[in-house]
């Protein structure tokens, strides 16, 4: 009991830290975001809560956790070792794997968002960085990770964590869906998330290869959809 014990509080300081940034109270922009999604169900799918989540998780396997968890992996080592430029590469990079310019947009300024709310913290390398268009989300992400000792695998997990929520509460508001359907979706899907995150961790870089065709085109005709919620 008392090894348990010790191993909670040895690892409460950094819990406590990712439940901060998953939060949906952190101020990042998310809830003004569909990415693609409003497009999708103005078209007709998703239309319930089946095809909301087979949306949703087919978004979790095939763009983050294919594409945004094991290159924020890379940039967490990068900022971990205070390879900064590496980082910022890794960031650059990922940004130019956004398939629309609203998916980029997207991307952009919740970084920018979080790297100002990171420099609120008292995070010096966020202040220098909070209006840099290199930033992403998951570049951010990454080093909020570093900063607060969150190990990359847990960083992972909780960004996964964070995209997948906000996705159900974009579902809930567009499809509509009731609430009960929600904590399904999240119930369900978040079960997905550390394996498929373990398994993401392990691809290099190098290797990175995902796409998600359908958000990308349904986040292409957003940009020009007459009427809409979301700014992307």
């Amino acid at each position: 009991m008392g090894d348990v014990k010790d191993r909670l509080q040895s690892d409460t300081p950094a819990l406590v830290r990712v439940l901060q940034l998953a939060s949906a109270a952190s101020p990042v922009g998310s809830y003004a975001y569909s990415e693609g999604m409003e497009y999708a169900v103005h078209a007709g799918n998703p239309r319930d809560e089946d095809s909301a989540r087979e949306w949703i998780a087919g978004l979790l396997s095939h763009s983050v956790c294919g594409l945004d968890v094991p290159l924020l992996a890379g940039m967490h080592a990068a900022w971990s070792a205070g390879r900064t430029g590496e980082a910022l590469r890794l960031g650059v990079w990922l940004l130019a794997c956004r398939e629309s310019a609203e998916l980029r947009l997207t991307d952009r300024q919740q970084g920018q968002a979080l790297m100002r709310v990171l420099a609120g913290l008292g995070v010096g390398r966020a202040a220098a960085l909070r209006a840099d268009r290199r930033v992403g989300y998951a570049c951010a992400f990454a080093l909020a990770g570093a900063e607060f000792g969150v190990s990359a695998r847990t960083a992972a997990v909780s960004f996964a964590y964070a995209r997948l929520e906000s996705m159900v509460v974009t579902a809930i508001k567009l499809v509509p869906l009731g609430q009960s359907a929600g904590q399904r979706m999240i119930f369900d899907l978040a079960g997905t998330l550390p394996p498929t995150c373990e398994a993401a961790l392990s691809i290099a870089p190098a290797d990175v290869a995902a796409g998600a065709p359908g958000q990308a085109v349904a986040s292409a005709l957003h940009e020009t959809q007459a009427t809409r919620l979301y700014r992307s």
